[in-house]
């Protein structure tokens, strides 16, 4: 006689559940997204608008000023050029990086799986210690590798300190994937007389799309975000866009123009945003298909 009533009650009960669940989800959500929402509507502000308004209030009359400002003529110590200039250098500096790193980590990953040799767990255990080393350990004695080279104060410089810092944690998520590609696949191709790179080019290359997309976007991230080994490493004319917002946040006026330094931050964080933004499905899809195995 009580069935129906028990039937409708745990339906309706699953959906109290899940809209409590949405509830805290939606408020979690709002509070982490709260201080890029402070960032975007000041820095659409005027200062007479951010004096005379609230924090969280909406710009009454949005405007670009402070972005333009921010971008081409805001003073960053002495210079007041704006971030185009350290923007630019980032560019340079995270394009070969990210590429470079990627490609070694994909090798290593490569060999360390399906080309066994005496010692490579070994090798692998001590390329692994590099993502637990502290990045402040290697500073000195990176400094001296970089004058020795010919490369201090430089983007190339900067390029080839994130590549190495990079091949840790690039060669652990290849490596890692690897594990899961059957190794019949190496087998068959050798013995139809396919050598080590056109097994990597035309097998293992195609079949990694998801671990590379997870790769591009960490690295990316990690290299654009990077803040001590550009401040370390860097000359007047290759300083990073972090450096060049730190600078820019610091360098004292007769009046502070927080809508400028939002506008500012904000430039410097569009490019991670946008990354995340398109492709961070694939991120978490890439994850899941065994970035984090082993």
């Amino acid at each position: 006689m009580h069935a129906p009533s028990s039937t409708v009650a745990g339906p309706r009960g699953l959906v109290w559940h899940r809209l409590a669940l949405y509830a805290a989800l939606a408020l979690f959500a709002g509070f982490f997204l709260l201080p890029l929402y402070v960032m975007v509507a000041t820095s659409l502000k005027s200062m007479d608008e951010i004096r005379s308004g609230t924090l969280l209030s909406l710009p009454a009359s949005p405007n670009l000023a402070a972005w333009a400002t921010a971008w081409s003529s805001a003073c960053t110590g002495t210079d007041c050029g704006g971030l185009r200039p350290f923007f630019l250098n980032s560019v340079l500096l995270v394009v070969p990086a990210v590429a470079i790193s990627t490609l070694l980590g994909a090798l290593n990953g490569y060999v360390l799986s399906k080309w066994r040799f005496r010692g490579s767990e070994l090798m692998f255990a001590l390329i692994l210690f590099g993502v637990f080393m502290p990045m402040q350990v290697v500073l000195l004695p990176m400094s001296q590798v970089l004058g020795w080279l010919g490369l201090a104060s430089s983007i190339g410089g900067l390029v080839l300190v994130h590549v190495l810092a990079g091949i840790p944690s690039t060669t652990l998520f290849f490596r890692n994937y690897y594990l899961g590609l059957p190794d019949e696949l190496i087998k068959a191709a050798m013995l139809d007389g396919a050598g080590f790179w056109q097994i990597f080019r035309r097998i293992v290359l195609p079949l990694s799309v998801p671990i590379l997309v997870v790769t591009l976007i960490w690295q990316f991230t990690q290299i654009w975000n990077d803040f001590l080994y550009g401040v370390v490493f860097s000359g007047a004319d290759s300083k990073p866009v972090t450096v060049g917002l730190n600078n820019l946040a610091n360098t004292s006026s007769s009046v502070k123009e927080y809508n400028v330094d939002m506008a500012a931050a904000m430039i410097a964080a569009l490019p991670t945003l946008i990354v995340y933004i398109v492709a961070g499905k694939y991120f978490v899809r890439g994850l899941a298909a065994g970035a984090v195995k082993g």
